[in-house]
């Protein structure tokens, strides 16, 4: 059975023969293994080209800044799954980063792909506030705004913002965002800081990041995470304890037994 296209049998990322490899153009023994840096060789893999040095030191920016934030559930079911299976460290970074979706570290795409939106609707406060009104009136949350500890400020999102301005690729996007960040705790009624997954987006598409790639930012900067949590999940497990702990914190209120 065949299923979706069959016409696009082509692929521009690599290929290799018996006597070498080739990554996006570039014979990797030769011109990448010891001369380029995984930040610039994660933009050239995606992107197709090297960064600039502009772009290069905004995606290490991003990358360092979401890649840790304490035990998190991502975490936590990786560290659990070592736990129960300590041979299967592919299995406990599969389990960290399964969960990673539209309500925690893939909340980036999310946040990207509305910030797109309001660029392409002008980016102007009309547009912003058009929108604000339709999220206040379905009762949304705000893609990119808020954050349940950092309620006064996401200190991550400012040095990002920062950064951005530093290397002066501050555009559209961090302009419309810093423009939500502004409108939305008068219109929604509370306070909504740029937070961390507005911040990312709004840096990398100014940078010249592709929108449809923006998941693999935090999926990337996690792994190393993950990495480390699973190390010491080896060397002195929590994971048992976690479990322990959700199971004391959650009481039963089904039926009981006759």
């Amino acid at each position: 059975m065949r299923i979706g296209k069959q016409d696009q049998a082509f692929t521009a990322i690599a290929t290799s023969d018996a006597t070498s490899i080739t990554v996006r153009g570039h014979d990797l023994c030769d011109d990448l293994i010891g001369k380029i840096d995984f930040t610039d060789y994660f933009w050239l893999l995606v992107c197709g080209k090297r960064p600039d040095k502009r772009q290069s030191t905004a995606l290490n920016a991003c990358l360092v800044a979401i890649a840790e934030h304490g035990l998190v559930p991502s975490v936590q079911a990786a560290r659990m799954t070592l736990a129960a299976a300590p041979e299967a460290w592919q299995g406990a970074m599969a389990a960290g980063l399964l969960g990673m979706g539209t309500v925690v570290a893939g909340s980036s795409e999310v946040a990207g792909r509305y910030l797109a939106e309001l660029v392409a609707a002008g980016g102007n406060e009309a547009a912003v506030r058009n929108s604000l009104d339709v999220f206040l009136k379905e009762r949304r949350k705000v893609p990119g705004l808020g954050h349940p500890q950092h309620a006064g400020g996401d200190p991550r999102a400012d040095r990002l913002l920062a950064v951005a301005d530093e290397l002066q690729i501050s555009g559209q996007h961090i302009a419309t965002l810093r423009l939500l960040g502004k409108l939305a705790p008068g219109i929604m009624n509370r306070p909504l800081p740029i937070n961390v997954s507005g911040a990312i987006p709004a840096v990398m598409l100014d940078a010249g990041w592709p929108l449809a790639a923006l998941k693999a930012i935090p999926l990337i900067a996690r792994a190393a995470g993950l990495a480390a949590h699973l190390y010491e999940e080896s060397e002195r497990p929590i994971g048992f304890i976690l479990s322990h702990h959700a199971d004391l914190a959650i009481s039963y209120d089904g039926e009981t037994s006759e």
